[in-house]
């Protein structure tokens, strides 16, 4: 196949799981024989460009007709058999699907969040599951709330973006296949608007990953591996610790955010500061060391999850996962099986879970290596090629069957 791959990168100060995914399915088709042609845009574009680089993407977020124009001349000249974008915001914008318009190309979608109807991209407010815009089908509450960055004015572009692709029925007519993270992305997206016969289930996949360590090998810690930010639910997550105690084992975070400041004065006065260490944000390969040798990895979302790239790390590497009870989170990990599960927002659950879990290493042993079976049932690259290939397949046999009708 020939395929152009399309991807709005993210400010190249901040790492993304989305930059991460693209780059690798890029490689992942190379490697199997098919032609892959990159169609992408950068965040930074405008970043360096103060006040009138935000005004930029602010007015292409909704419709860019300048991608759109980039992007038809691209598939007039190469003629690929699939266009699959898997960020189109802010550059690009959703004008680039209509680019396939009347010409034998499939368009895929990959959902990495929910932005096709939440402006923040993900549903949260006031630390908590909102789902106002997907219920209600509609941009009020965002607007209302101010849901992207507090600021009525960064959400207007995005509020735009999404009224305007409904009343367009961009999503209906225009994308002939949609990759949905887990189960619950797809079921939440389809019931907000999305067309659910066309939403597939592909989650992410790890490329040659270490093997595990042996369990001897393990170091007596839990670690943490994210953004530091509210959505992650960091707080609850050291407040645990606190009521834990002396008896509590090592906890590394990994990762920095804009809430590493206050997590750490949290710790210095809480005396907690030989118990929690605050890592920072480390090489990949640093942070792949440092999670092989945990016996345990625990994500306090907050939030709705896409498909948090840890978690298939975690596994590769045979390391048993506590997770909130949360969106995907249970869809992911197997309570009992490859980890255990906490009420979001609640450290009292989180601790009684976790510290039931630590408290059987045994138990956490074989949660450990039943992960690593997971991986290699469902997150492997060939598993991963086959779901993608299947996928392109169906998009192209409903492009046909609509191309055939006109």
């Amino acid at each position: 196949m020939k395929i152009v791959l399309a991807h709005n990168f993210y400010g190249s100060e901040a790492p993304s799981g989305e930059n991460e995914v693209f780059r690798a399915e890029a490689e992942l088709l190379r490697q199997r024989g098919h032609t892959v042609i990159e169609f992408t845009r950068h965040s930074d574009e405008i970043r360096r460009q103060g006040t009138w680089g935000s005004i930029r993407g602010a007015l292409s977020a909704p419709w860019n007709p300048f991608s759109r124009q980039a992007a038809k001349r691209l598939i007039l000249q190469e003629a690929p058999d699939i266009l699959h974008i898997h960020n189109s915001f802010p550059l690009l914008s959703p004008s680039v699907f209509s680019a396939a318009s009347n010409t034998a190309t499939a368009t895929v979608l990959t959902l990495h969040n929910f932005r096709t109807f939440c402006a923040a991209g993900i549903p949260l407010r006031d630390e908590r599951p909102c789902t106002a815009c997907l219920d209600s089908r509609s941009v009020w509450p965002a607007l209302r709330h101010r849901c992207y960055r507090g600021s009525l004015l960064a959400t207007l572009p995005l509020a735009a973006m999404i009224w305007l692709h409904r009343q367009l029925k961009t999503w209906e007519r225009q994308v002939d296949a949609f990759i949905a993270l887990t189960e619950f992305q797809r079921d939440v997206l389809s019931a907000a608007g999305l067309p659910r016969e066309r939403v597939f289930i592909k989650p992410h996949f790890y490329p040659n990953p270490p093997a595990p360590l042996s369990w001897s090998q393990r170091e007596d810690k839990v670690v943490f591996v994210g953004r530091l930010g509210v959505e992650k639910g960091c707080r609850n997550l050291l407040a645990a610790w606190q009521l834990w105690g002396e008896k509590a084992p090592c906890l590394e975070l990994i990762g920095d955010g804009p809430e590493r400041t206050l997590l750490e004065s949290v710790v210095a006065q809480t005396g907690m500061g030989q118990k929690i260490i605050f890592c920072g944000q480390l090489p990949f390969q640093e942070t792949q060391r440092r999670l092989s040798r945990a016996r345990l990895l625990v994500l306090p979302s907050l939030c709705f999850e896409g498909f948090p790239m840890v978690i298939r790390e975690a596994f590769a590497l045979g390391v048993p996962v506590a997770a909130s009870r949360l969106g995907s989170m249970p869809y992911l990990v197997k309570e009992g099986l490859t980890g255990t599960l906490f009420a979001a927002g609640n450290p009292e659950d989180l601790l009684m879970q976790v510290k039931k879990a630590w408290e059987r290493p045994q138990e956490l042993h074989i949660w450990g290596e039943e992960a690593r079976r997971e991986f290699e049932r469902k997150f492997t690259s060939q598993e991963n090629y086959q779901a993608l290939v299947n996928i392109y397949n169906n998009a192209l046999l409903f492009k046909k069957s609509k191309y055939h009708l006109r």
